[in-house]
């Protein structure tokens, strides 16, 4: 496994803390969206279908045991 970024495990810290987080559809540029992509593709992290122009990002037990 990759070394996790200090970023990256905020990202995931925060989404466990809070519970799934609704997050845009489209790529907005920003480091969030770019963390979360990145942490979606180790798998650490799965983005569903929400609602409207949103998904729902969940920590994975991958990303569980990242942290």
């Amino acid at each position: 496994m990759s070394d996790i970024l200090p970023q990256q495990q905020l990202l995931l810290e925060l989404i466990m803390m809070s519970g799934d987080v609704t997050v845009p559809k489209n790529d907005d540029g920003t480091m969030i969206y770019r963390t979360l992509k990145e942490c979606s593709g180790f798998g650490w992290v799965s983005v569903l279908p929400g609602k409207s122009n949103s998904d729902i990002a969940t920590v994975t037990a991958k990303g569980r045991k990242a942290i």
